[in-house]
This record gives C-alpha cells, sequence and structure tokens, in this order.
C-alpha cells in the first residue's frame, strides 16, 4: 500500500506553508479577515483524512461574517482530546509605509530589508543579516502557530496517534476576541457532539519579550488578564465667560485620571511576577464641534491588569478610588467657589451603570431606556463608544442627576487564567524544557501569565466564581453588541498550557520569526508533549 504524501512535515514545507497562510492577509475589521475562514478550510480540505471526514471541519460564527473553524482529528478508540488554540487576524500594517505591498510576503519583504534597512531599528538590523529570522506581519503573531497546530493534525492523520486533536482558529483576537468568545460555547457542543473529553488547552502564541532586547524563550502556564473601567464625567454646560456657572467633564476627570495612572491598588503579586500597573488608555471629549460653550460631558477608558481579581473586586476598588476623586474634586471646586464668591452648581455624585440604569428605567420606563440605549448603539460601530454613548445618552434624559460620575466598564474582558499548580502542566513544561535543552542546547524558562494577551482567557474560568455577574450588570453593551460565556467557559475545565516559536517585535514593521525555532525545535517540542500523553 502506498504511503500517503506528506505536505507539511519538513522545516522546507512547514515554512512554506507559514508563507502561504501569511499571504492571506487577515487584519482585523477586513474583508481579509471574513475570508481567511474559507481559505484555510480548502488548505486543511487538502489531507486525506479531510477528504473522507469533511464533517470534521466546522465554522462557528463569530459574528460580521467572521468565523471561527475547528478541525477535528478524532481517534475511533480516544476520548482524551487536547485542544489547539490560534487567532488568524493580525493588526494592521500602516507603518511599513512603501513596504506595505511586502508586509505579507515574507521572503520577499526579508530581501527588500536587505536591499534597504534604514526602516528596522538596530537590534532588527543585526538579526537581519545573520538570515535567522524571517520578517512580515503575523509570522510571529500568530500565523506560526496556526501552522503548527496544522502540522500537528497531519501527522496525527498520518500516524493514526492514539488521541484525539482539536483544531481551534479564530478571528477578532487582536481587538474583541469575538472569535474565541464564539469558540466557548461551540467547544462545549463538540464535546458532547463527538464524545470528546478535554485534557489539555494548547495555545502556541509566540515567546514574548519580557524586556527590550530579550532573547529568552519562554513556555506560558497561564495568561494574564484585563479589564477595562470606565467613567462617564456629566458636568454642566455654561459659557466659557462665566467658567465657574458651570463644571467641565475635563475638570472632573483629571481628577480620576490622576488617581487611576499607576495606582498601587490595582497592582497583583504572584509566581514572583507583577501585574503592570493601571495606565489611561482613553481620554476624550464628547462635546461634537467647537463653540464658547464649555464641554460639559467627557470619558475615560482605564486599562487594569489581572492575576487572581475578577470584575466585582476590580468595580469596588474602582468606585472606593472614584469616590475619592471626586470628593477631592468637589473640595476644589467650591473652595475656588468660595473664593471668588460663587455659589456651587451641586454636588458631584458617583454612580455605578447598574444604579443608573435602575434610576432610568424606574423615572423613565424600561421601553423608553431601550430607546435611549438604542440610539447610543447606533452611533457608531466600536463598542466601547457604544457603552461611552449609552451612559451619555441616559445621563442626557436623567440630567437632574448632574453632576455625575458613572462608572462602569468598557470591553473588552480577559480574564486571568492559571495553571501552574497543575501537576500535570508542570510535568509538561519539564518535557518541554528538557527537550529544547537536551536537543537543542536551548533554555527554556517558565512563565506563569502570559503577558500579551491571549484566547486561553476564554476557557478554563473558575466555577466557583460569581463576580462576572457584577461586569455583566455594568457592561452597557452587554447583550447588545458584547457578551462573554461565563457559564460555557466555566464548562472547561482543563488546565491551559503555551508553548509556541520565538519571535521579536509583534505589532512592529520590525516583527520577525526565528526560524530554526519556528520550523525544527517547536515542532519537535509539540510532537514530544502530545506524545507524551498517548
Amino acid at each position: 500500500m502506498q504511503r500517503e504524501k506528506e505536505m507539511w512535515q519538513t522545516p522546507q514545507t512547514l515554512q512554506q506553508l507559514l508563507c502561504k497562510v501569511v499571504s492571506w492577509e487577515s487584519r482585523t475589521g477586513t474583508q481579509g479577515e471574513i475570508d481567511f475562514s474559507y481559505k484555510i478550510k480548502e488548505e486543511l480540505m487538502k489531507l486525506t483524512y479531510f477528504k473522507h471526514q469533511p464533517d470534521y471541519i466546522q465554522f462557528v460564527d463569530a459574528g460580521k461574517q467572521r468565523n471561527t473553524v475547528t478541525a477535528l482529528y478524532k481517534h475511533p478508540q480516544a476520548t482524551r482530546t487536547i485542544v489547539l488554540i490560534s487567532h488568524f487576524d493580525t493588526v494592521h500594517t500602516a507603518e511599513f509605509g512603501d513596504l506595505g505591498d511586502l508586509a505579507f510576503q515574507p521572503e520577499s519583504l526579508t530581501a527588500a530589508f536587505k536591499e534597504n534597512d534604514v526602516a528596522l531599528p538596530q537590534d532588527a538590523k543585526i538579526d537581519l543579516y545573520t538570515d535567522e529570522y524571517l520578517f512580515g506581519r503575523g509570522t510571529m503573531d500568530m500565523k506560526m502557530g496556526l501552522c503548527l497546530h496544522m502540522q500537528l493534525l497531519e501527522k496525527a492523520s498520518l500516524h493514526n496517534w492514539p488521541i484525539n486533536l482539536l483544531l481551534v482558529t479564530v478571528p477578532d483576537e487582536e481587538v474583541n476576541s469575538a472569535g474565541m468568545r464564539a469558540a466557548a460555547t461551540a467547544l462545549n457542543q463538540l464535546r458532547d457532539q463527538w464524545q470528546l473529553h478535554y485534557d489539555l488547552f494548547l495555545n502556541s502564541e509566540p515567546s514574548f519579550s519580557q524586556v527590550p532586547q530579550d532573547d529568552n524563550y519562554y513556555i506560558y502556564s497561564g495568561t494574564i488578564g484585563k479589564i477595562m473601567p470606565a467613567a462617564l464625567f456629566y458636568g454642566r454646560e455654561t459659557h466659557a465667560g462665566e467658567p465657574l456657572n458651570g463644571l467641565t467633564g475635563h475638570y472632573m476627570a483629571s481628577y480620576l485620571t490622576k488617581a487611576m495612572e499607576f495606582n498601587a491598588c490595582f497592582e497583583e503579586s504572584a509566581f514572583g511576577e507583577k501585574t503592570p500597573r493601571p495606565i489611561c488608555l482613553q481620554q476624550k471629549d464628547l462635546k461634537v464641534d467647537y463653540s464658547a460653550q464649555t464641554s460639559h460631558h467627557s470619558a475615560a477608558l482605564y486599562n487594569v491588569f489581572l492575576f487572581e481579581q475578577n470584575a466585582a473586586q476590580v468595580m469596588a476598588t474602582f468606585k472606593e478610588i472614584a469616590t475619592e476623586a471626586m470628593a477631592a474634586c468637589q473640595r476644589d471646586y467650591e473652595n475656588i467657589c468660595k473664593a471668588t464668591n460663587v455659589t456651587p452648581i451641586g454636588t458631584i455624585r458617583v454612580m455605578t451603570y447598574d444604579a443608573l440604569l435602575q434610576y432610568a428605567n424606574e423615572t423613565l420606563g424600561e421601553k423608553k431606556v431601550q430607546m435611549i440605549k438604542n440610539t447610543g448603539l447606533n452611533n457608531t460601530n466600536d463598542e466601547r463608544d457604544q457603552a461611552i454613548q449609552i451612559c451619555d445618552q441616559l445621563l442626557l434624559h436623567c440630567s437632574e442627576l448632574a453632576p455625575a460620575t458613572i462608572l462602569f466598564f468598557a470591553p473588552p474582558y480577559y480574564p486571568a487564567v492559571n495553571s501552574s499548580e497543575n501537576t500535570f502542566i508542570q510535568e509538561k513544561i519539564a518535557l518541554a524544557k528538557a527537550t529544547l535543552a537536551d536537543t537543542y542546547k536551548v533554555t527554556a524558562k517558565q512563565i506563569h501569565y502570559f503577558n500579551g494577551i491571549c484566547d486561553l482567557s476564554y476557557v478554563n474560568y473558575d466555577a466557583n466564581d460569581q463576580g462576572w455577574h457584577v461586569y455583566q450588570q455594568n457592561t452597557p453593551v452587554w447583550g447588545e453588541s458584547y457578551d462573554i460565556p461565563f457559564t460555557d467557559m466555566q464548562q472547561l475545565q482543563a488546565p491551559v498550557l503555551n508553548i509556541g516559536p520565538f519571535g521579536k517585535d509583534a505589532h512592529k514593521i520590525s516583527e520577525r520569526l526565528h526560524k530554526k525555532s519556528a520550523f525544527i525545535y517547536t515542532p519537535h517540542v509539540l510532537e514530544t508533549v502530545i506524545k507524551s500523553m498517548f
């Protein structure tokens, strides 16, 4: 019997696959992202295994015409299953300038940089001339991870591995993770459909630098969380010539932003690692046009990283900080009024979105409130702006509450996940480190929380946590344009692990992939880890 021809099992053919997959540009929010799922299905269908069992490849609707792709290799006697997770969207490429046409052509781009390397930083120039790196958007983050998983599917089908592999590759990881949020629900359905038992969620995001010029190789036993507490500052308008007859949103915002940025109250430590401190990601004026009328409403979004905190704890801390900040704002404002013999316009309220919504429903009626929310939703397509607009529109119709600061959550939310204390994961990390050291003289280090944000956040959610209800109640766009399947995530109770190729400078013009790590080292490590589960 003639042996089936291998497609992606050598370093050379794996590099060819990567270059093909990268060439299918799939920037988040573009037609390329929509088309990619069909192209990857077509590529997977070249495997004899899927030609005979095409129903093992399925699409999951991720919204906006995008699809998550699942592809199952199923051994007839196996129930143990490894879920291979990747994302196929990339960030945009404006920074490539005149080289934009080559951003998705790794070999051509690498050659072009050798002709003219002026756009590259010095460390990237050094790497360029070693011939050890392949440049291009998506090479590192993270189409190589997807290609590694495709290689594993092929090898499992060729050699009849006695385990199940479920490839899950998703769109939209770079913005809202709509693809993985949809996948969380689908994973439960697929488990029941095919009688699977999930033993491991294995991502292959690349090894990210911890600091600039970091050449260490990392294996990750968890992923950092991210949540975005936000605030609408709604004061009172006035003429610029009579400033103390009103209160600007900017004046109010300055107090909370100063209190939030770098605030140690949110800093967490675990396994010798620390979360970065909060910072303001966006502060915006909601006044539409210029005039001598003051801007009485503005908004700010704050980035908070997480290890163990849940949404309820974050909101409690945020409200405490905001209450103190607005009290300071009130004191300073009243002192100015007193010094200038002006009567203050009122006292600043601090309210959660949940409290505002309850007040609006009682005052205006639920039907009217839904119409107001729809106005906010229809004003923009961006989920963060929609959340701001809903709060702003509600305050417009409940202006008796002003001046007020409304506290809410804006998307996205990535819960932290960690499996560092799981004995199974400890064994697999030790095996991976030994394989790299013994075979390739590569020293790998364990990081307990992947610092780049990844889709592992949507599996293995704490089955006992109820803090997510506070997120649901205080996210204005919940159930409208954004939600998270927490109950489905709580059913996905297998440990997480991230083993991917080494690369540098994700999201930069100098994004590059270490070729030996990608095409030789990591394939061997992944195969060794998986075979150890037979």
